[in-house]
This record gives C-alpha cells, structure tokens and sequence, in this order.
C-alpha cells in the first residue's frame, strides 16, 4: 500500500511506502543566509519525519542541491551539527539552480519509518 500525506495536483509533501518515507525537496525561507535556509530546511525535514513516523535518526539517504558550490562549507556547518553521530545517511550534493533565485539549498530524504 502507497500512503500519501499533503498531496496537492503537482506533489505530495510526504509518500510511505512498504517501510520507506519519501519527502519532497525542502526548502528554507528565501533570500536568507545558506545556513538560515540550512537550518530552517532541517527544521521542516524534522516535522514532516515525524509525521511520517520517522527521524533524522532513521533517515536512509539525503540529496542536497546548492545553488552555488561556494555555499558548501556554510551548509556543512549547520548539517554537521544535526546530524546525530553514528546516523549520517547516504549523501549527494550538487550544484543546480533552484525554483527561485533566492533559494541557496534544497534537500530531498528518503528514511526508514516504524
């Protein structure tokens, strides 16, 4: 069975399936610092695992597109200090130009759920 939660026309905020939670890329408020979009993208990340049933501790892989590459130290920072030690997923990131200018970061999580 395929549960989706907040599902619009064009996308679900959140799909589960058989054990895996998928979340859409998210985003932090635009036209703040990369680690201001960090921490507010962590921040809507941790909400919606839980909604799903899930955690950061649980989650299986993470895709991070940076607007620009030079942001890449200033979103580690904030990323490294979230992370729990002994839970860090699967990781990607590059670089590709967001929905909007003012956008820095963008994440997508795919997490285990109970």
């Amino acid at each position: 069975m395929i549960e989706r939660q907040h599902t619009g026309q064009r996308m679900s905020k959140i799909v589960k399936h058989n054990g895996t939670v998928y979340l859409c890329g998210q985003v932090g408020n635009a036209g703040e610092s990369v680690a201001d979009q960090t921490r507010e993208c962590i921040r809507r990340i941790e909400t919606l695992l839980a909604e799903a049933g899930s955690s950061k501790e649980q989650m299986l892989q993470v895709v991070i597109w940076l607007a620009d590459m030079a942001d890449f130290a200033e979103m580690n920072a904030v990323w490294d200090a979230w992370v729990p030690e002994g839970h860090a997923p699967a990781r990607a990131c590059g670089e590709a130009r967001l929905a909007r200018p003012e956008l820095k970061v963008e994440m997508i999580v795919t997490a285990a759920y109970d």
